[in-house]
C-alpha cells in the first residue's frame, strides 16, 4: 500500500511541474503542497507530499521539520546536494532517496548543478495538526 501511495505522489508531483525552469528560476526553493491525507489507522497523523523544485543553483536555507514528522524524499529530476545533521554532503540523483528522521537538521539542501533544474518529492508522516513544515535553523 505505501508503494501504491508513493506512486501517485510521484505521479501527481511530476503532472503539477511543466512551468518549474520558470517558476523555480530563482535561487530560492519553490515548495508546493501536492497531496495531504489523514492516515486512517494511525489517528491524529497525516501523510502530505510536498514538491521542492530548484532552479540551476537554487538551495534552501538551513532548516528543521516538526518533531513529529518522518521525511522520505525522493529526486524526480536533476540531482539534490544534501546533508542532515552532521553527516556527509550527499549528492542524490534521480530516482534516489533519502530519509529524515523527526528532530533532524537539514543543513544543506540545494540543485547539484549551476545549469539544470532539479525537483524532489518529500513525504511526510507528521501529526496531522501540523501546518508549519519547515522552521529555518537560527545562525
Amino acid at each position: 500500500m505505501i508503494k501504491s501511495i508513493l506512486a501517485a505522489l510521484i505521479v501527481t508531483a511530476a503532472l503539477a511541474g511543466p512551468a518549474t525552469a520558470q517558476d523555480a528560476g530563482g535561487k530560492a526553493a519553490k515548495v508546493t503542497l501536492v497531496y495531504e491525507h489523514e492516515l486512517p489507522n494511525v489517528p491524529g497523523k497525516s501523510i502530505k507530499g510536498i514538491l521542492v523544485e530548484y532552479g540551476p543553483g537554487g538551495h534552501s536555507e538551513a532548516h528543521t521539520h516538526p518533531t513529529s514528522a518522518f521525511i522520505y524524499a525522493t529526486v524526480l529530476e536533476g540531482s539534490i546536494r544534501s546533508q542532515v545533521n552532521d553527516g556527509p554532503v550527499k549528492v542524490y540523483k534521480a530516482g534516489e532517496s533519502f530519509s529524515e528522521l523527526p528532530g533532524d537538521r537539514h543543513s544543506v539542501s540545494e540543485n547539484g548543478s549551476k545549469t539544470k533544474p532539479a525537483k524532489l518529492l518529500a513525504v511526510f508522516v507528521v501529526d496531522t495538526n501540523q501546518k508549519e513544515l519547515t522552521y529555518p535553523v537560527k545562525k
